[in-house]
């Protein structure tokens, strides 16, 4: 009966004999096993974006209506290099969505998937700098290698699963989040290496002078990587311990290498924090003084700090937008408890810091990453973005990969019993489970813009921003009573919303209402007299009702503001040929050919006005050029039929018209000019065949009310 106890007692330490020996015991799969693991797992939950489209928030902007990133030539790099396209510096960004378009066009998956990837590699990165920070916060364990795995793949996860991860990956304009992530964390990475004991010798430098390259690269990815020296100098202060947590004693003989190694970062940092402000003063994106004070911008921060807080313990209802309030008041609720929240948490964290200094340290990082994000700088109709969190809340997930070795270590000591470890090894197991489910939901909400924007309505019905896109994209599927709804809900909620006047006006006029969407249009004016499309739109209203000298002075006011719109020289062209002023209107579809050389309704439009001029030759190369861009262009196809029918050139005449009638083949008017060559060449079958088909088509068309 006796010797059962001491058996019991000679194999107890095995516990934690066993983590100390984990390492060798297992091996490949311990080393690799985690990183592969995050990977699959972290592509499967997210696998639904590869199935999403592009939507109506900056993806037509920065995708489908811009053809300049597309592609990898001179050109395009220049320009990556060079643009402050849509008030942001980012050429790195640029450039994967330039290869993107080299493999796959303008699929959206090939978009999403390159997100993904990122996305992939980015959780792999941290989980490699979780290991190395858990060594350092727990050096009791670092020989521990299972365990050590474990809880930083547990980091990982809680971090690549988090529903806050879904916005900037399923959403193809999010890609920079992803992007500056990368080489924000690479930054971290080497820095860690450059800052690993011995602190001198050539390695040393070796790996600094990686991690400012790094550091270099994230600010080309976007300015938001600005604050990522601070978050260094977290670091050295803990786990690192290169600097004590008394800034005074930085200065120090022994410590002050650790900040003169910071003077590179600031050299580099400053001027791209400036460039950044600039580019989104230059475009009116930054919301003035003047209009947002500096106490609302203070309450807006703290909201900020304790919203992802929050939603990073409880990550229910995510939205794409979050509406900054049409009247910001500082003193309301939400804020002055942020405010408070914030106070608490900083002071708390402050006390416990003696013997809990991680957490101060999480604090901090979180805090420094976030502050530009937060409401000092104040752009954009959100007041916070769930894509603001991705790289700011990496210590959230740190915490909780230490929290998980420290159970390790309690297990291992004999402080925690069997069933207890299980158990809490259990929860976390289910925590990332349930993460996993509402990310793969998540996903799907950015699947189209109609439904990203109803998701957006069903948990705030009164953000304007939301009506006028969901409006958008009924209108695009040709539900315009619908969008014309929406957008009526989206003044009466923002009297002061321009875009939205401007396209309820033009879904009126689309509709026939021409003398109620005269009026909304020159509300939009009222409200900001600059605003291009809105003077852009109204134009193309008067000249349908025959105001032409209106119109074209409305067009003339748009290019003042917006010089480089191909529409707007375009729609100018078009009314300046119905006036007469060829001559004018050839020269303002050069201009549209400047700026977008694509276009082939500019091509084929001043064409038509080269053949009304008698230059049929000129008029052969820019419906001949129109095809080069776009070989399904019937219209180009129908007017080149018509061209060499008039020179007696009826064999190209009839190939032309028949292409045309392949990609349309309902409209009559192709098959009565196809008849008419057959006619000239006696064939008499074969054009009263097409003669028939028109006569059916017109006929229909009568029956039906509309156009074919």
């Amino acid at each position: 009966m006796k010797s059962a106890p001491k058996a019991r007692l000679h194999h107890q330490p095995a516990r934690s004999q066993a983590i100390a020996t984990a390492r060798p015991a297992s091996g490949f799969l311990v080393r690799f096993g985690p990183p592969f693991s995050i990977i699959l797992l972290t592509f499967v939950v997210f696998l639904p974006t590869l199935q999403n489209g592009f939507v109506n928030w900056d993806d037509e902007a920065n995708l489908l209506e811009n053809p300049h990133y597309r592609g990898l030539g001179w050109e395009q790099i220049r320009w990556m290099f060079t643009t402050f396209y849509m008030s942001v510096y980012r050429p790195l960004t640029w450039i994967p969505l330039g290869f993107d378009y080299v493999v796959w066009g303008m699929n959206p998956f090939g978009y999403h998937l390159t997100s993904l990837l990122f996305h992939c590699a980015n959780a792999v990165l941290f989980y490699l700098i979780a290991v190395w920070l858990l060594s350092l916060a727990m050096p009791a364990m670092a020989a521990s290698r299972l365990p050590l795995c474990l809880a930083a793949g547990f980091a990982a996860l809680c971090f690549s699963l988090h529903p806050l991860r879904v916005e900037p990956v399923a959403w193809g304009s999010g890609s920079s989040d992803l992007v500056v992530a990368f080489f924000s964390l690479l930054t971290i990475l080497c820095y860690l290496k450059a800052a690993r004991p011995p602190e001198d010798g050539l390695r040393r430098w070796l790996w600094m002078g990686v991690t400012w390259f790094c550091f270099g690269l994230s600010l080309l990815a976007k300015g938001s990587a600005v604050p990522v020296p601070l978050a260094l100098l977290v670091l050295d202060v803990y786990p690192l311990k290169r600097l004590k947590p008394d800034p005074r004693t930085w200065f120090g003989p022994r410590t002050l290498h650790v900040l003169l190694e910071k003077i590179p970062f600031l050299l580099v940092a400053v001027p791209f924090a400036i460039i950044a402000v600039l580019a989104k003063q230059s475009t009116g994106a930054v919301a003035p003084t003047a209009n947002i004070t500096l106490l609302a911008r203070s309450m807006q921060s703290f909201y900020g700090l304790a919203f992802y807080l929050y939603k990073t313990m409880v990550p229910l209802a995510l939205s794409p937008l979050y509406p900054r309030p049409i009247h910001f008041d500082p003193w309301a609720w939400p804020f002055v408890l942020s405010g408070v929240v914030v106070f608490v948490i900083t002071i708390s964290l402050i006390v416990a810091s003696r013997w809990w200094p991680a957490g101060l340290a999480a604090w901090a990082y979180y805090v420094v990453i976030l502050l530009p994000l937060v409401g000092v700088v104040t752009y954009g109709p959100q007041i916070v973005a769930d894509r603001y969190s991705y790289f700011a809340c990496l210590s959230w997930a740190i915490l909780a990969g230490s929290g998980m070795l420290y159970l390790w270590r309690l297990w291992a000591a004999r402080k925690v019993s069997e069933p207890v470890f299980v158990l809490l090894n259990g929860l976390a197991g289910l925590v990332l489970v349930v993460m996993a489910v509402m990310s793969w939901k998540q996903t799907q909400i950015w699947h189209d813009s109609e439904r990203l924007w109803k998701h957006a309505l069903a948990l705030d019905d009164k953000s304007s921003f939301a009506h006028n896109n969901l409006g958008l994209a009924l209108a695009k599927r040709g539900a315009l009573d619908e969008a014309i709804n929406e957008l009526r809900r989206a003044v009466e909620v923002d009297p002061a919303f321009v875009e939205a006047f401007t396209n309820l006006g033009n879904f009126l006029a689309q509709r026939g209402a021409r003398g109620e969407a005269i009026v909304y249009l020159r509300r939009a004016l009222q409200i900001d007299p600059a605003f291009a499309n809105a003077h852009n739109t109204l134009g193309n209203v008067l000249a349908d009702t025959g105001a032409l000298d209106e119109a074209i002075e409305h067009f003339r006011k748009a290019l003042q503001s917006k010089p480089q719109s191909a529409m707007t020289h375009y729609n100018l062209a078009r009314v300046l040929a119905k006036r007469g002023d060829m001559e004018e209107a050839i020269a303002q579809y050069r201009e549209a050919l400047e700026i977008d050389p694509g276009d082939v309704d500019v091509h084929n439009n001043l064409g038509l006005l080269f053949l009304s001029r008698g230059n049929i030759d000129q008029a052969i190369e820019q419906f001949r050029e129109a095809l080069r861009v776009n070989p399904n262009y019937a219209k180009a196809y129908f007017n080149l039929g018509k061209v060499y029918a008039q020179q007696d050139r009826l064999d190209e005449a009839v190939e032309n018209f028949q292409k045309a009638l392949q990609i349309q083949p309902g409209v009559a008017e192709i098959h009565e000019n196809l008849a008419r060559v057959f006619a000239r060449q006696g064939k008499r079958k074969e054009a009263l065949q097409e003669y028939q088909e028109a006569l059916r088509l017109l006929q229909a068309r009568s029956q039906g009310g509309g156009g074919s």
